[in-house]
Protein backbone atom coordinates (compact mmCIF):
# COMPACT_ATOMS: atom_id res chain seq x y z
CA UNK A 1 0.00 0.00 0.00
CA UNK A 2 1.22 2.93 -0.67
CA UNK A 3 2.66 6.06 1.65
CA UNK A 4 3.68 9.84 1.25
CA UNK A 5 6.62 10.65 2.80
CA UNK A 6 7.21 14.71 3.29
CA UNK A 7 10.34 16.03 4.63
CA UNK A 8 8.68 19.83 5.85
CA UNK A 9 9.62 23.23 6.53
CA UNK A 10 9.93 24.28 3.23
CA UNK A 11 8.52 27.23 1.82
CA UNK A 12 6.12 26.66 -1.33
CA UNK A 13 6.46 29.17 -5.05
CA UNK A 14 5.03 29.37 -8.12
CA UNK A 15 2.03 27.92 -9.30
CA UNK A 16 -0.99 25.22 -9.53
CA UNK A 17 -3.63 24.58 -11.80
CA UNK A 18 -6.75 23.41 -10.86
CA UNK A 19 -8.45 20.44 -11.73
CA UNK A 20 -11.95 19.48 -12.46
CA UNK A 21 -14.19 19.24 -9.40
CA UNK A 22 -14.48 15.72 -8.32
CA UNK A 23 -18.18 16.58 -6.55
CA UNK A 24 -19.42 18.01 -10.23
CA UNK A 25 -18.09 14.88 -12.71
CA UNK A 26 -19.45 11.72 -10.82
CA UNK A 27 -23.23 13.69 -11.11
CA UNK A 28 -22.33 15.22 -14.68
CA UNK A 29 -21.55 11.14 -15.31
CA UNK A 30 -24.23 10.08 -13.94
CA UNK A 31 -26.43 12.20 -15.97
CA UNK A 32 -25.31 10.22 -19.06
CA UNK A 33 -27.64 7.87 -17.73
CA UNK A 34 -30.89 10.01 -19.36
CA UNK A 35 -29.80 10.44 -22.42
CA UNK A 36 -29.23 7.82 -25.48
CA UNK A 37 -26.51 10.39 -27.05
CA UNK A 38 -23.12 10.59 -26.54
CA UNK A 39 -22.26 13.05 -23.27
CA UNK A 40 -18.46 14.03 -24.08
CA UNK A 41 -17.69 15.51 -20.87
CA UNK A 42 -14.05 17.81 -20.51
CA UNK A 43 -11.49 18.70 -17.94
CA UNK A 44 -12.56 15.53 -16.11
CA UNK A 45 -10.04 14.45 -13.14
CA UNK A 46 -8.54 11.54 -13.44
CA UNK A 47 -9.42 9.93 -9.64
CA UNK A 48 -10.13 6.59 -8.46
CA UNK A 49 -13.87 7.65 -7.76
CA UNK A 50 -14.28 8.53 -11.25
CA UNK A 51 -12.73 5.81 -12.58
CA UNK A 52 -14.67 3.31 -10.36
CA UNK A 53 -17.59 4.64 -11.89
CA UNK A 54 -16.73 4.68 -15.10
CA UNK A 55 -16.51 0.97 -14.51
CA UNK A 56 -20.12 0.88 -12.67
CA UNK A 57 -21.47 2.48 -15.60
CA UNK A 58 -20.23 0.09 -17.91
CA UNK A 59 -21.91 -2.52 -16.20
CA UNK A 60 -24.80 -1.08 -16.78
CA UNK A 61 -24.48 -0.69 -20.48
CA UNK A 62 -22.50 2.91 -20.66
CA UNK A 63 -19.48 2.98 -23.67
CA UNK A 64 -17.35 4.47 -21.96
CA UNK A 65 -13.89 6.13 -23.75
CA UNK A 66 -11.69 7.42 -21.61
CA UNK A 67 -7.67 6.43 -22.51
CA UNK A 68 -5.44 7.47 -19.85
CA UNK A 69 -4.15 10.92 -20.34
CA UNK A 70 -6.97 12.41 -21.35
CA UNK A 71 -9.21 14.54 -19.91
CA UNK A 72 -12.36 14.17 -21.70
CA UNK A 73 -14.26 11.24 -20.88
CA UNK A 74 -16.57 10.34 -23.49
CA UNK A 75 -20.15 8.42 -22.23
CA UNK A 76 -22.53 7.03 -24.55
CA UNK A 77 -25.80 5.23 -22.59
CA UNK A 78 -27.71 4.41 -26.24
CA UNK A 79 -28.80 1.01 -25.06
CA UNK A 80 -28.75 -0.03 -21.43
CA UNK A 81 -27.86 -3.39 -20.92
CA UNK A 82 -29.20 -3.41 -17.46
CA UNK A 83 -30.55 -1.44 -14.68
CA UNK A 84 -29.00 -3.74 -11.52
CA UNK A 85 -25.98 -1.37 -9.77
CA UNK A 86 -24.20 -4.72 -7.71
CA UNK A 87 -23.16 -4.10 -3.89
CA UNK A 88 -19.26 -4.77 -4.92
CA UNK A 89 -19.25 -1.62 -7.12
CA UNK A 90 -21.89 1.04 -5.33
CA UNK A 91 -20.29 0.07 -2.06
CA UNK A 92 -16.65 1.35 -2.92
CA UNK A 93 -18.36 5.05 -3.53
CA UNK A 94 -21.64 6.36 -1.79
CA UNK A 95 -21.80 8.35 -5.28
CA UNK A 96 -22.78 5.31 -6.88
CA UNK A 97 -26.14 5.47 -5.23
CA UNK A 98 -27.16 8.13 -7.20
CA UNK A 99 -27.36 5.75 -10.48
CA UNK A 100 -30.90 5.11 -9.37
CA UNK A 101 -33.25 8.05 -10.04
CA UNK A 102 -31.88 8.53 -13.39
CA UNK A 103 -32.26 4.85 -14.52
CA UNK A 104 -35.58 5.07 -12.98
CA UNK A 105 -36.67 8.16 -14.70
CA UNK A 106 -35.42 6.14 -18.19
CA UNK A 107 -36.25 2.75 -18.07
CA UNK A 108 -39.00 2.72 -15.59
CA UNK A 109 -37.51 0.12 -13.01
CA UNK A 110 -33.88 0.19 -11.48
CA UNK A 111 -31.96 -1.76 -8.47
CA UNK A 112 -29.49 -0.55 -6.79
CA UNK A 113 -27.38 -1.66 -4.05
CA UNK A 114 -27.59 0.44 -0.36
CA UNK A 115 -24.19 2.11 -0.63
CA UNK A 116 -23.69 1.78 3.71
CA UNK A 117 -21.92 3.46 6.46
CA UNK A 118 -19.05 5.65 6.08
CA UNK A 119 -16.00 6.57 8.05
CA UNK A 120 -17.45 10.24 8.35
CA UNK A 121 -20.93 9.48 9.14
CA UNK A 122 -23.69 7.36 8.62
CA UNK A 123 -24.98 9.91 5.98
CA UNK A 124 -28.71 7.75 4.98
CA UNK A 125 -29.90 7.99 2.00
CA UNK A 126 -33.72 8.62 3.06
CA UNK A 127 -33.86 12.13 1.68
CA UNK A 128 -33.22 10.29 -1.88
CA UNK A 129 -35.83 7.53 -1.31
CA UNK A 130 -38.24 9.92 -0.28
CA UNK A 131 -38.08 12.19 -2.95
CA UNK A 132 -38.25 9.47 -5.90
CA UNK A 133 -41.37 8.37 -3.64
CA UNK A 134 -42.71 11.65 -4.06
CA UNK A 135 -42.52 11.58 -7.77
CA UNK A 136 -44.59 7.87 -7.97
CA UNK A 137 -42.14 5.87 -7.03
CA UNK A 138 -43.04 1.99 -5.53
CA UNK A 139 -40.10 1.45 -3.67
CA UNK A 140 -38.94 -1.71 -1.58
CA UNK A 141 -35.57 -2.38 0.10
CA UNK A 142 -34.80 -5.93 0.51
CA UNK A 143 -31.33 -7.72 1.04
CA UNK A 144 -29.38 -4.47 0.89
CA UNK A 145 -30.70 -3.66 -2.46
CA UNK A 146 -33.62 -0.88 -3.24
CA UNK A 147 -36.03 -1.68 -5.74
CA UNK A 148 -38.01 0.79 -7.56
CA UNK A 149 -40.35 1.30 -10.00
CA UNK A 150 -42.19 3.54 -12.10
CA UNK A 151 -44.08 1.56 -14.71
CA UNK A 152 -46.34 4.73 -16.01
CA UNK A 153 -43.50 7.12 -15.49
CA UNK A 154 -42.25 9.71 -12.54
CA UNK A 155 -44.66 12.59 -12.26
CA UNK A 156 -43.75 16.18 -10.86
CA UNK A 157 -44.25 16.71 -7.21
CA UNK A 158 -43.28 19.23 -4.49
CA UNK A 159 -40.50 18.28 -2.33
CA UNK A 160 -39.38 20.11 0.55
CA UNK A 161 -36.15 18.75 2.07
CA UNK A 162 -36.08 18.67 6.06
CA UNK A 163 -32.50 19.76 5.96
CA UNK A 164 -30.05 20.53 3.44
CA UNK A 165 -28.53 17.42 1.12
CA UNK A 166 -26.77 18.16 -1.42
CA UNK A 167 -26.73 14.48 -2.56
CA UNK A 168 -30.28 14.44 -2.12
CA UNK A 169 -30.80 17.61 -4.22
CA UNK A 170 -28.76 16.75 -6.68
CA UNK A 171 -30.21 13.04 -7.06
CA UNK A 172 -34.16 14.41 -7.55
CA UNK A 173 -33.33 17.02 -10.01
CA UNK A 174 -31.74 14.44 -12.13
CA UNK A 175 -34.74 12.20 -11.84
CA UNK A 176 -37.52 15.53 -12.35
CA UNK A 177 -35.78 15.87 -16.06
CA UNK A 178 -37.88 12.84 -17.43
CA UNK A 179 -41.04 13.17 -15.23
CA UNK A 180 -44.40 14.25 -16.59
CA UNK A 181 -45.26 18.27 -15.27
CA UNK A 182 -43.23 20.39 -12.98
CA UNK A 183 -41.11 19.29 -9.78
CA UNK A 184 -40.48 21.76 -7.37
CA UNK A 185 -37.49 21.33 -4.87
CA UNK A 186 -37.68 23.99 -1.34
CA UNK A 187 -34.79 24.26 1.04
CA UNK A 188 -32.43 22.88 -1.84
CA UNK A 189 -28.71 22.54 -1.36
CA UNK A 190 -27.07 25.49 -3.36
CA UNK A 191 -23.21 24.13 -3.69
CA UNK A 192 -21.67 25.36 -6.93
CA UNK A 193 -21.30 21.77 -8.57
CA UNK A 194 -25.25 21.88 -8.02
CA UNK A 195 -25.78 24.62 -10.91
CA UNK A 196 -23.00 22.91 -13.02
CA UNK A 197 -24.99 20.01 -13.39
CA UNK A 198 -27.89 22.23 -13.70
CA UNK A 199 -26.30 23.90 -16.78
CA UNK A 200 -25.38 20.81 -18.15
CA UNK A 201 -29.14 19.35 -17.98
CA UNK A 202 -30.20 22.51 -19.32
CA UNK A 203 -27.85 21.84 -22.43
CA UNK A 204 -29.00 18.69 -22.54
CA UNK A 205 -32.48 20.20 -23.13
CA UNK A 206 -34.08 20.08 -19.95
CA UNK A 207 -35.63 22.45 -18.23
CA UNK A 208 -34.52 23.55 -14.81
CA UNK A 209 -34.28 26.83 -13.44
CA UNK A 210 -32.86 27.92 -9.86
CA UNK A 211 -29.88 25.90 -9.71
CA UNK A 212 -27.44 26.95 -7.10
CA UNK A 213 -30.31 28.42 -5.40
CA UNK A 214 -32.70 26.66 -2.02
CA UNK A 215 -35.42 26.67 -4.71
CA UNK A 216 -34.97 24.45 -7.83
CA UNK A 217 -38.17 23.90 -10.36
CA UNK A 218 -37.76 21.41 -13.24
CA UNK A 219 -40.04 21.33 -15.79
CA UNK A 220 -40.05 17.20 -17.07
CA UNK A 221 -39.48 16.63 -20.35
CA UNK A 222 -40.37 13.59 -22.54
CA UNK A 223 -35.96 13.46 -23.94
CA UNK A 224 -32.44 14.79 -23.41
CA UNK A 225 -30.00 14.93 -26.03
CA UNK A 226 -26.44 14.66 -26.09
CA UNK A 227 -24.52 17.74 -25.50
CA UNK A 228 -20.32 18.53 -24.75
CA UNK A 229 -19.84 20.04 -21.69
CA UNK A 230 -16.83 20.92 -19.00
CA UNK A 231 -16.41 20.00 -15.78
CA UNK A 232 -15.82 23.29 -13.02
CA UNK A 233 -13.15 23.74 -11.23
CA UNK A 234 -12.55 22.00 -7.83
CA UNK A 235 -13.05 24.36 -5.22
CA UNK A 236 -12.08 22.37 -2.65
CA UNK A 237 -8.76 21.25 -4.55
CA UNK A 238 -8.16 25.45 -4.69
CA UNK A 239 -8.78 25.36 -0.99
CA UNK A 240 -6.60 22.84 -0.22
CA UNK A 241 -4.13 24.09 -1.79
CA UNK A 242 -4.63 27.60 -0.87
CA UNK A 243 -4.06 26.54 3.08
CA UNK A 244 -1.43 24.40 2.09
CA UNK A 245 0.53 27.81 1.32
CA UNK A 246 -0.89 29.51 4.39
CA UNK A 247 0.31 26.79 6.14
CA UNK A 248 4.13 26.11 4.91
CA UNK A 249 4.40 29.98 4.14
CA UNK A 250 5.60 31.17 0.76
CA UNK A 251 3.97 32.68 -2.18
CA UNK A 252 2.10 30.80 -4.49
CA UNK A 253 -0.89 31.13 -7.53
CA UNK A 254 -4.01 29.11 -8.27
CA UNK A 255 -4.82 29.12 -11.78
CA UNK A 256 -8.35 27.72 -13.07
CA UNK A 257 -9.84 29.21 -9.36
CA UNK A 258 -13.56 29.15 -8.96
CA UNK A 259 -13.03 31.62 -7.08
CA UNK A 260 -16.28 32.89 -5.96
CA UNK A 261 -17.62 30.09 -4.47
CA UNK A 262 -14.61 30.35 -2.07
CA UNK A 263 -15.31 33.41 -0.04
CA UNK A 264 -15.77 32.01 3.12
CA UNK A 265 -12.68 30.32 2.76
CA UNK A 266 -11.13 33.85 1.66
CA UNK A 267 -12.14 35.79 4.16
CA UNK A 268 -11.35 33.30 6.97
CA UNK A 269 -7.44 33.08 5.58
CA UNK A 270 -7.53 37.06 5.76
CA UNK A 271 -8.78 36.84 9.11
CA UNK A 272 -5.74 34.43 9.91
CA UNK A 273 -3.46 37.27 8.58
CA UNK A 274 -3.02 35.40 5.64
CA UNK A 275 -2.52 37.51 2.16
CA UNK A 276 -5.17 36.99 -0.38
CA UNK A 277 -5.27 38.21 -4.17
CA UNK A 278 -8.37 37.14 -6.38
CA UNK A 279 -9.08 37.64 -9.62
CA UNK A 280 -12.58 36.44 -11.10
CA UNK A 281 -10.23 32.36 -12.28
CA UNK A 282 -7.17 32.86 -9.37
CA UNK A 283 -6.32 33.14 -6.14
CA UNK A 284 -2.82 33.73 -4.94
CA UNK A 285 -1.98 32.85 -1.39
CA UNK A 286 1.23 34.75 0.46
CA UNK A 287 2.94 34.28 3.89
CA UNK A 288 6.28 35.21 4.02
CA UNK A 289 7.55 35.10 7.87
CA UNK A 290 3.98 36.18 9.88
CA UNK A 291 2.49 34.20 12.18
CA UNK A 292 -1.03 32.58 11.85
CA UNK A 293 -3.70 34.19 13.71
CA UNK A 294 -6.17 31.74 15.76
CA UNK A 295 -9.64 31.97 13.77
CA UNK A 296 -13.17 30.10 14.92
CA UNK A 297 -14.86 28.31 11.93
CA UNK A 298 -18.30 26.59 12.21
CA UNK A 299 -18.99 24.87 8.65
CA UNK A 300 -22.24 25.45 6.93
CA UNK A 301 -24.20 24.53 3.66
CA UNK A 302 -22.34 26.31 0.88
CA UNK A 303 -21.75 29.87 1.01
CA UNK A 304 -20.51 29.15 4.55
CA UNK A 305 -17.39 27.70 5.60
CA UNK A 306 -16.96 24.47 3.59
CA UNK A 307 -16.69 21.16 5.46
CA UNK A 308 -14.29 19.53 3.06
CA UNK A 309 -12.31 22.06 4.48
CA UNK A 310 -12.74 21.66 7.91
CA UNK A 311 -9.61 18.93 8.46
CA UNK A 312 -7.41 20.87 6.53
CA UNK A 313 -7.77 24.14 8.29
CA UNK A 314 -7.59 22.51 11.52
CA UNK A 315 -4.02 21.73 10.35
CA UNK A 316 -3.60 25.26 10.06
CA UNK A 317 -4.80 25.99 12.98
CA UNK A 318 -2.20 23.83 14.98
CA UNK A 319 0.59 26.24 14.53
CA UNK A 320 -1.65 29.84 14.85
CA UNK A 321 -1.30 32.16 17.99
CA UNK A 322 -4.17 31.02 20.69
CA UNK A 323 -7.28 29.03 20.60
CA UNK A 324 -9.61 28.59 17.77
CA UNK A 325 -12.59 26.14 17.99
CA UNK A 326 -13.33 24.33 15.04
CA UNK A 327 -17.60 23.41 15.33
CA UNK A 328 -18.42 20.26 12.61
CA UNK A 329 -22.12 20.38 11.74
CA UNK A 330 -22.61 18.82 8.96
CA UNK A 331 -21.06 15.28 9.57
CA UNK A 332 -21.18 13.30 12.75
CA UNK A 333 -17.91 11.75 13.20
CA UNK A 334 -15.03 14.09 11.51
CA UNK A 335 -12.55 14.71 13.23
CA UNK A 336 -11.04 11.40 13.11
CA UNK A 337 -7.76 13.05 11.80
CA UNK A 338 -7.58 14.99 15.29
CA UNK A 339 -5.60 12.41 16.86
CA UNK A 340 -3.22 12.04 13.99
CA UNK A 341 -2.50 16.05 14.05
CA UNK A 342 -2.00 14.52 17.69
CA UNK A 343 0.99 12.59 16.98
CA UNK A 344 2.67 15.43 15.42
CA UNK A 345 2.51 17.91 18.38
CA UNK A 346 -1.01 19.48 17.63
CA UNK A 347 -3.02 20.32 20.66
CA UNK A 348 -6.48 19.17 19.79
CA UNK A 349 -9.23 18.52 22.46
CA UNK A 350 -12.48 16.95 20.27
CA UNK A 351 -15.67 17.63 22.39
CA UNK A 352 -18.36 16.22 20.37
CA UNK A 353 -18.96 18.30 18.12
CA UNK A 354 -16.57 21.02 18.75
CA UNK A 355 -12.46 20.71 18.12
CA UNK A 356 -10.49 23.05 20.35
CA UNK A 357 -7.16 23.75 18.98
CA UNK A 358 -4.44 25.38 20.75
CA UNK A 359 -1.68 26.60 18.49
CA UNK A 360 1.93 25.04 19.34
CA UNK A 361 5.31 26.50 18.25
CA UNK A 362 6.01 23.52 16.26
CA UNK A 363 5.28 20.49 14.93
CA UNK A 364 7.27 17.18 14.54
CA UNK A 365 7.33 14.75 11.75
CA UNK A 366 5.86 11.32 12.96
CA UNK A 367 3.88 8.19 10.99
CA UNK A 368 0.53 8.99 10.71
CA UNK A 369 -2.79 6.93 9.14
CA UNK A 370 -5.39 8.30 6.95
CA UNK A 371 -8.38 7.70 8.00
CA UNK A 372 -10.63 9.38 4.71
CA UNK A 373 -10.15 11.92 1.93
CA UNK A 374 -9.78 15.30 3.54
CA UNK A 375 -8.33 13.68 6.88
CA UNK A 376 -5.50 12.43 4.66
CA UNK A 377 -5.00 15.99 3.10
CA UNK A 378 -4.75 17.57 6.57
CA UNK A 379 -2.31 14.99 7.46
CA UNK A 380 0.09 16.06 4.66
CA UNK A 381 -0.27 19.93 4.87
CA UNK A 382 0.50 19.15 8.62
CA UNK A 383 3.56 17.10 7.50
CA UNK A 384 4.48 20.50 5.27
CA UNK A 385 4.74 22.80 8.51
CA UNK A 386 6.59 19.90 10.54
CA UNK A 387 10.32 19.59 11.44
CA UNK A 388 11.69 16.82 10.09
CA UNK A 389 9.70 13.77 8.06
CA UNK A 390 6.38 12.84 7.63
CA UNK A 391 4.80 9.57 6.40
CA UNK A 392 1.09 9.37 5.46
CA UNK A 393 0.00 6.02 5.40
CA UNK A 394 -3.31 4.58 3.35
CA UNK A 395 -2.80 7.05 0.89
CA UNK A 396 -5.52 5.56 -1.67
CA UNK A 397 -7.95 7.85 0.44
CA UNK A 398 -5.90 10.60 -1.08
CA UNK A 399 -6.38 9.07 -4.75
CA UNK A 400 -10.47 8.84 -4.79
CA UNK A 401 -9.92 13.36 -4.62
CA UNK A 402 -6.68 14.40 -5.19
CA UNK A 403 -5.33 14.42 -8.94
CA UNK A 404 -1.43 14.22 -9.10
CA UNK A 405 -1.14 15.78 -5.21
CA UNK A 406 2.44 15.15 -5.11
CA UNK A 407 3.08 15.64 -8.20
CA UNK A 408 1.58 19.49 -8.09
CA UNK A 409 3.09 20.13 -4.15
CA UNK A 410 6.26 19.21 -6.06
CA UNK A 411 5.90 21.59 -8.76
CA UNK A 412 5.86 24.69 -6.21
CA UNK A 413 8.61 23.33 -3.97
CA UNK A 414 7.65 20.52 -1.69
CA UNK A 415 9.89 17.94 -0.75
CA UNK A 416 6.81 15.26 -1.50
CA UNK A 417 6.98 11.38 -2.47
CA UNK A 418 4.99 8.75 -3.18
CA UNK A 419 6.45 5.45 -2.06
CA UNK A 420 4.91 1.86 -2.14
CA UNK A 421 5.23 -1.21 0.75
Amino acid sequence: MDRLIIRGGKPLSGTIAISGAKNSALKLMVASLLTAEPLPLANMPNLADTRFLAQLLATLGVEVYWPKGETTCRLNAETLTSTIAPYDQVRKMRASFNVLGPMLAREGHARVSLPGGCAIGARPVDLHLKALEAMGADIVVEEGYVKEAAVRGLKGAEIVFPFVSVGATEHAMLAATLAKGTTVLENAAREPEIADLADCLNKMGARVSGGGSSRITIEGVEALSGTEHAVMPDRIEAGTYAIAAAAAGGDVTLTGTPTDALQALITTLREAGISVDTTTDSIRVRRNGHHIRAVSVDTQPHPGFPTDLQAQFMALMAKAEGTSIIRENIFENRFMHAPELSRLGADVTVRGREAVVKGVERLKGAPVMATDLRASVSLVIAGLMAEGETVVNRIYHLDRGFERLEEKLGGVGADVERAGD
